[in-house]
């Protein structure tokens, strides 16, 4: 196994790697405050990035903004995805890089590749299926035999969705087969919008759609068993009564990660795995006619060079202001919050699954502050802390994992909880 201790040679336990970026510079500013949480109390961490001023220019501002002048001492590393040599020593100086560079789809394998040569382990923030899977296709066995940990989708992408869906099956009494979420996004007066990487990787990952068919041939997976009566599969717009709104399917990367983690706790340690289907609300009727004309216009661009080119150059226009390159102000990440709402059915102990209809339903939730750039280093973070302090509680081989299957023995959603993403029982049997 890979080591999770200091060393001379290796002196650092965490490693922020894009730290100047957009969501890097929260997720350093998020380090610094957990750094009593680390392994004896102590936590020794480093910046990377291509370019040292700016990267000394972000941890000026994390000073400033928390009052600590020390951080402007944190040891600079500087590291390129374009320049193999440079991610090498990076990760040879490193315990947990976290990864904040992305699309992924364009800088991540580099920084997955090296991390496995150089026996660093690998916490990213992607929401991008075709990253997510391509990468276990091609380096679980890789990462096993260097006994390194690669983990996946560890922002708002996707741990509220499926650590939740771990703490839901943990809360019920019996059997859960099935469940259904359905996240609302609320903004305060400032209102609320995405940064610009995150509106890009979406616009790539919807024109590469056949990619991901073609990954998941090359597994080879048989279907996991149904247990229990099957989800129904709402409609394409439906007013939703759990979060009192208009909803559509979620088209994030939680179905896809939920599914790999259940996939995995049921061949692994032979787990009834739940049935999953996820929703977004998009608020009331002018939304809806918005988030219509929005999508039609989404996907018809995707289509075609000239119109992904249009969609990446004009975020702000095309995306109706949910997206924009300058990212969300600090006053509308303030006002912004999210709850992740779960409804599951299942069977009682002591009932059969496969004889009649469930008999039993659950309700649990997650909730936290602004998810992109509040929520997201929390959870990254959080991550990173677990990983350092409990790797007795992780798979016993390293491996390209996703949360819930790195993490459902160990204390993550504890932490989570006395760091403001909650995770709360709302109604059970």
């Amino acid at each position: 196994m890979a080591t999770l201790t200091t060393s001379s040679k290796r002196p650092y336990h965490i490693i922020v790697f894009g730290a100047s970026g957009f969501t890097g510079q929260f997720v350093v500013e998020e380090v610094s405050r957990m750094c009593n949480e680390g392994p004896g109390g102590t936590l020794q961490w480093a910046v990377a990035g291509r370019n040292r001023d700016r990267l000394e220019k972000t941890l000026v501002q994390a000073a400033d903004a928390l009052r600590k002048p020390e951080l402007k001492c944190v040891e600079v590393i500087v590291a390129d995805v374009a320049e193999p040599e440079s991610l090498a020593i990076m990760c040879k100086q490193g315990i947990i890089v976290l990864n904040c560079v992305g699309p992924y789809r364009f800088y991540g394998e580099p920084v997955v590749k090296a991390c496995i040569e150089n026996g660093a382990h690998c916490i990213d923030i992607c929401g991008e299926p075709q990253f997510l899977e391509g990468i276990q296709l091609k380096y679980h066995s890789n990462a096993q035999e260097k006994g390194v940990y690669i983990i996946g989708s560890c922002g708002f992408d996707s741990i509220p969705a499926d650590m939740g869906i771990l703490y839901t099956q943990d809360q019920f009494r019996g059997t859960l087969t099935a469940v259904e979420s359905f996240l609302a996004i609320n903004t305060g007066p400032e209102g609320g919008c995405g940064h610009d990487a995150t509106w890009q990787s979406a616009i790539f990952g919807f024109a590469d759609s056949a990619t991901l068919r073609r990954i998941r041939r090359k597994f080879g997976h048989k279907p996991l068993p149904a247990v229990g009566a099957r989800i129904k599969k709402r409609g394409a717009l439906f007013f939703s009564k759990e979060i009192e709104q208009y909803a559509i399917p979620f088209m994030g990367s939680d179905p896809s990660v939920v599914r790999r983690t259940q996939r995995y706790m049921h061949e692994e340690h032979k787990h009834s795995p739940v049935q999953y289907m996820a929703y977004v609300g998009i608020g009331g009727l002018f939304s809806v006619l918005k988030t219509l004309f929005a999508g039609v216009v989404f996907w018809f661009m995707v289509k075609f060079s000239l119109g992904r080119g249009l969609l990446t150059e004009f975020p702000e226009f095309f995306s109706f202001g949910l997206f924009s390159k300058t990212g969300p102000t600090r006053k509308q990440m303030d006002g912004t919050s999210f709850s992740l709402r779960f409804m599951g059915e299942g069977y009682t102990s002591g009932h059969d699954p496969s004889q009649g209809k469930p008999n039993a339903k659950i309700s649990t939730e997650v909730t936290g502050p602004e998810p992109g750039y509040i929520a997201t280093p929390i959870t990254m973070v959080q991550a990173a802390i677990t990983l350092l302090n409990e790797d007795h509680c992780l798979p016993n081989k390293g491996g390209v994992y996703t949360p819930g299957s790195a993490f459902a023995r160990t204390t993550l959603i504890d932490r989570l909880n006395k760091h403001g993403v909650q995770f709360s029982l709302k109604n059970g049997q």
